[in-house]
């Protein structure tokens, strides 16, 4: 085999896989020449450092949202840098992902996603992983995606899409723990009391008033961690509960991820 061809052929597996020079001539050696021999030699050695880098920590990363007329999907892939988060290898991918999550299905996507995430950690050198997929379906959607690092589907029962889109503009800036009152567990609200009571204790108060001052700080509490008590950003003098009634419309679901 000339040089000539070596050349020829390192460029041609290069420009189908995007690898590193070395490791297109590493492949062509060991594969004597032949080109689908060293795409499988990529492939097993971008499976073999992925295994490699499974310990570490991918903490950074990326969210997507595909959508199409009645089903929205909702994609996170993990990474260890920023940088990485913003390489057009890993844009693509989670682009990918989420496009065959939609087409095919999660599970079809989540079966396949090991082959189509090792080729690019051996390419950025980090750790890639999938973090949570989920599928949220309607009649009427809404979504907002925050920096790539966050986002939100929802679903309502009447309105409409600009609606939901506005709420889920809200969810991503106010980041409610509860989307009901009814959603708040005993224990929870036996944790926040024991909290406020504390507060309420150091106050040189009656015991009357300090037990007005503790319901009043418990219901302030919950309300502001709860989507409907909580005032609507595009408009102050509007709860979202009372957004929801004027627009006739409930929550049927929602998905958060955030980064």
């Amino acid at each position: 085999m000339s040089i000539d061809v070596t050349l020829s052929l390192i460029k041609q597996l290069r420009d189908a896989t995007g690898i590193s020079v070395m490791q297109c001539k590493n492949a062509l050696e060991e594969a004597e020449g032949d080109m689908e021999k060293a795409l499988a030699i990529l492939k097993k050695t971008s499976s073999d450092i992925a295994l490699k880098k499974a310990g570490r920590d991918a903490k950074d990363g990326r969210v997507c949202i595909k959508t199409e007329s009645d089903k929205a999907i909702l994609v996170a892939l993990h990474c260890e840098t920023d940088f990485v988060s913003r390489n057009d290898d890993f844009v693509n991918l989670i682009s990918n992902l989420g496009d065959k999550a939609l087409k095919d299905g999660i599970e079809k996507m989540k079966e396949e996603s090991k082959d189509m995430i090792d080729p690019v950690v051996q390419k950025t050198g980090e750790k890639i992983e999938l973090g949570d997929v989920y599928e949220v379906k309607g009649s009427i959607l809404g979504n907002y995606v925050h920096n790539n690092k966050i986002a939100v589907i929802v679903s309502l029962e009447g309105g409409n899409s600009e609606l939901a889109r506005d709420i889920a503009m809200h969810i991503t800036a106010m980041k409610p723990e509860y989307i009901f009152q009814s959603e708040i567990t005993d224990e929870v609200k036996k944790t926040i009391t024991e909290i406020f009571e504390k507060e309420v204790a150091e106050v040189d108060k009656p015991e009357e008033i300090k037990k007005k001052m503790l319901d009043g700080k418990i219901a302030t509490y919950f309300k502001e961690k709860t989507l409907l008590d909580q005032i609507f950003i595009k408009d102050p003098n509007m709860t979202i509960n009372q957004l929801l009634e004027k627009n006739k419309a409930k929550i049927k679901e929602i998905k958060r991820y955030s980064i």
